[in-house]
């Protein structure tokens, strides 16, 4: 898994387009940090649509686990944002993780607002 860094949104704002063009999904799959204001910031430029999972750790009634969170990204819609809040955290690690059916054409960044 690739740690994405997170990129503190700035009072001026954050350029995310240059951000996105130079960070490619990893076919691993990603981890990146949770919490208040953080977001993933994905763009498809592919030609065929994506699915981008948040694991969720977390069981309910002490053994039932919560499923995983799928995103559909389109293909070549834009940028697609998505929160990441602790629901997301690994315990073990104090990060999300992030997998995808394919990471052809995914660009992803994540960013946090203050």
């Amino acid at each position: 898994m690739t740690a994405l860094p997170t990129n503190v949104a700035p009072h001026a704002g954050l350029r995310v387009d240059s951000l996105l063009t130079a960070s490619a999904a990893a076919p691993g799959g990603d981890d990146c940090a949770t919490g208040v204001g953080v977001y993933l910031l994905v763009r498809n430029t592919g030609g065929v649509a994506r699915t981008l999972t948040l694991a969720t750790p977390q069981v309910v009634d002490g053994d039932l686990a919560v499923a995983d969170r799928p995103f559909t990204i389109a293909a070549t819609t834009g940028i697609h944002v998505i929160p990441v809040p602790d629901l997301y955290r690994n315990p073990s690690t104090g990060r999300a993780a992030i997998t995808y059916d394919d990471a052809t054409g995914l660009q992803i960044i994540a960013v946090r607002v203050p």
